[in-house]
């Protein structure tokens, strides 16, 4: 009989060295990479703090990934991620030989900031994400996950400082892949919920395909039982006014078909006092005229409220294309006037536009 062949010892003790080299080496290789192609991006600029591996199942993690303005004359950088897992998905390269892969975002926080006249805004602008993404990642994904996110929105140079932001953001992108269905279509999905200021449950949906510059697309947004005194830094720096007391819900439906969009935003306001003799006359950081302005628009608000039920609501509609989106002022003042007098709107999807289409 004939003896297995077997490796010699020292070929397999080569291997087992060349493995952990490869294993210890990589992660360095990979976040020296990343480092390069964030160097330089646009306006931006980024980098990876390390690079762990997962051999076992086709994975890698990024921690401390931070995605800044190259100035730095912002005070919070575009995205702060903690942690980043990049999983190759196993059932897919079984069944259809492609790689395709799954991320989630583990804690990720997401700043844009008004900068007004004296300061630097950050909005995202002057990168292309999209080629970005590609460069960074050359394989297909398929899914992006975002566990217990923060999206803020802040301006440092107002007094007091605006910082409104939805955390616990708990979110799902998905069917990103390259292939079109059966009608040559790619339609991604996103869903996710939030709660504004820590406190007022949110909810959305979109559809779009993620190839084109938003030609097509829907998105819907429900937002309910908002303390509007936590909107007061918002709203005394970009109205000058704040509240005394009351409660929001917001619903949101927008859709766009070859670039031409639709749809409304709906606010409606419980129990609002915007005007307080003893918080806006006496207080020692307010003066007569500014206390004089938040009566005028405590007054307005309480002549146009449903009395009834003590209630603000309108029905702003949405126009225009997606290029320059337009908001009528007299249908909004239209709209106030209408469901101020004759009915209250209640918290809830008036129409989906899906079921419109069919």
């Amino acid at each position: 009989m004939k003896s297995r062949y077997r490796l010699p010892l020292w070929i397999l003790l080569a291997l087992a060295a060349f493995l952990i080299v490869l294993h210890t080496a990589l992660p360095h290789l990979v976040r020296n990479y990343l480092n390069d192609k964030m160097a330089d991006m646009g306006d931006y600029r980024g980098q990876v703090a390390d690079v762990d591996l997962a051999w076992w199942r086709g994975a890698y993690r990024l921690d401390g990934l931070l995605i800044e303005k190259k100035d730095k004359q912002v005070q919070a950088p575009l995205l702060d991620a903690p942690l980043i897992d990049i999983a190759v998905s196993w059932r897919e390269l079984w069944r259809n030989q492609a790689v395709v892969a799954v991320v989630v975002f583990e804690q990720p926080k997401l700043n844009f900031v008004d900068g007004g006249e004296r300061g630097e805004s950050q909005t995202g602008d002057g990168v292309d994400w999209r080629d970005q993404l590609e460069a960074l990642l050359p394989i297909t994904l398929n899914e992006i996950r975002v566990v217990d996110g923060q999206l803020s929105f802040r301006n440092f140079t107002a007094e007091p400082p605006v910082h409104v932001y939805a955390s616990a953001v708990d979110a799902s992108l998905y069917n990103l892949t390259n292939s079109a269905d059966a009608k040559g279509e790619r339609v991604a999905t996103f869903e996710g919920t939030a709660k504004l200021f820590n406190q007022a449950p949110m909810e959305a949906r979109a559809h779009f395909d993620p190839f084109t510059d938003w030609e097509n697309f829907q998105v819907s947004l429900r937002m309910t039982d908002l303390d509007l005194t936590k909107l007061n830094d918002f709203s005394n720096a970009y109205g000058s006014f704040d509240f005394a007391k009351g409660s929001g819900d917001l619903v949101l439906e927008v859709e766009a078909k070859d670039s031409q969009l639709g749809g409304y935003i709906k606010p409606l306001l419980h129990n609002v006092e915007v005007f307080n003799f003893r918080q806006d006359i006496e207080a020692e950081d307010k003066g007569f005229f500014r206390g004089l302005w938040e009566a005028v628009v405590g007054g307005t608000e309480e002549v146009l409220q449903n009395q009834r039920k003590d209630q603000f609501a309108t029905r702003i509609e949405l126009s225009g294309s997606t290029r320059s989106a337009d908001v009528s002022p007299f249908q909004a003042f239209i709209a106030i006037l209408r469901n101020a007098f004759v009915q209250a709107f209640t918290a809830r999807f008036e129409r989906s536009l899906e079921l419109e289409e069919e």
